[in-house]
């Protein structure tokens, strides 16, 4: 760790490795935790709790139409402000303030700054969706969360993208220095994993959803979704860079990590195989969306407005959708997008659907 700190060299590939290597560390571990634990006292047996979640949720024959009273009716913007006040609680729960102080706080400060919390929802979303209760998304939502903000510490490195602002705060970085911010995001990935292992068997989670889950989660960061991405990106900085190569580079930089928070809510909600494929395919199309949005907003929103610095992408000549396809044409395919996430709903409940229709919605219509 300290050869990481004090390289030399740009630390890029090393944050990519270890971030690699604890992911599947934390995988085996917990693997050989969850599979030789006893559960808690008054748990339901792995099986048990498996047949009674999935007896749970019925698909409804007539899938419900925009417009349908059900989910028109629904309160996007009260959904948001409860669950994200109960994921808040959790997460400051999760990782108080404590010794060594200065890494806690560098933790904290990123961890609970602000953020619209999206990750999080998708997995109390989608595990509800499929039967499950938001007490068993919980330890998924906020582990979500915590790789999303491991992501934004590293992105925001001067190594990375150099960036000040974020949140409309100060970046880790500069209020902490380089130092300590690489090891906080460290810190918080290695936790996102053990707090799942530790928290979901608690509130009644079979252990080989558990595991599944992390599965999940981990390979969603590791180099075979965001670090996979990054590295393209990087390497394709002042490129021109094809319709193929832009998309696989935001399914994995953006989209698989949003994938895999709504995934793994699904899966420990009790989800049986085929709604949880729906669930991911609704989430890759959620995710790209947030990056072809995030790509719009870059250019015609100011920084003030954004909450972190604009025209990022402009300035480092990066190829975005924008500049492939133009403003209109983006937003024409952010579009497409939206019918795609919300044909992947048509199956469910149309109550139990309402959350993640409007959060499609909220995704790309969205003003930062």
């Amino acid at each position: 760790m300290l050869q990481l700190i004090h390289c030399d060299k740009p630390p890029r590939l090393l944050i990519a490795r270890a971030h690699y290597a604890m992911a599947y560390a934390t995988v085996v571990c917990s693997y050989a935790t969850n599979m030789t634990a006893k559960p808690p006292a008054g748990t339901v047996p792995a099986g048990a709790a498996s047949r009674r979640q999935a007896a749970a949720v019925r698909c409804v024959s007539t899938p419900p139409e925009l417009g349908s009273p059900v989910v028109e009716r629904f309160d996007l913007k009260e959904y948001m402000a409860e669950k994200g006040r109960r994921v808040n609680e959790a997460l400051e729960l999760a990782v108080p303030l404590r010794y060594p102080e200065l890494i806690h706080r560098s933790m904290r400060h990123s961890l609970l700054g602000g953020g619209k919390r999206v990750r999080p929802l998708l997995a109390i979303a989608a595990c509800e969706l499929v039967g499950g209760c938001e007490a068993a998304a919980m330890p998924v939502a906020c582990a979500a969360e915590m790789l999303h903000t491991m992501s934004l510490i590293h992105d925001d490195l001067p190594c990375m993208d150099n960036d000040a602002l974020r949140r409309g705060q100060p970046t880790n970085h500069v209020l902490f220095g380089e130092e300590t911010a690489i090891l906080a995001a460290i810190a918080l990935h290695s936790f996102a994993f053990e707090h799942v292992a530790a928290s979901a068997s608690r509130v009644g989670v079979a252990p080989e959803r558990v595991v599944r889950a992390i599965l999940e989660l981990s390979n969603s960061v590791g180099s075979e979704g965001l670090v996979a991405g990054q590295i393209v990106d990087i390497s394709c900085e002042g490129k021109e860079v094809d319709m193929g190569v832009l998309e696989y580079i935001h399914i994995h930089k953006t989209a698989r990590l949003l994938e895999a928070a709504a995934v793994s809510g699904a899966i420990v909600g009790g989800g049986e195989e085929a709604e949880v494929e729906r669930v991911r395919r609704y989430a890759r199309s959620v995710g790209l969306l947030f990056q072809v949005v995030d790509d719009i907003l870059d250019v015609t929103k100011t920084s003030e407005e954004l909450g972190k610095t604009a025209g990022k992408d402009l300035a480092s000549d990066k190829t975005t959708y924008p500049k492939l396809l133009g403003l209109d044409g983006a937003r024409e395919f952010a579009h497409t997008l939206v019918l795609q996430a919300e044909g992947e709903l048509a199956a469910f409940d149309a109550a139990r659907a309402a959350p993640l229709y409007h959060l499609a919605r909220f995704i790309a219509y969205r003003h930062n």
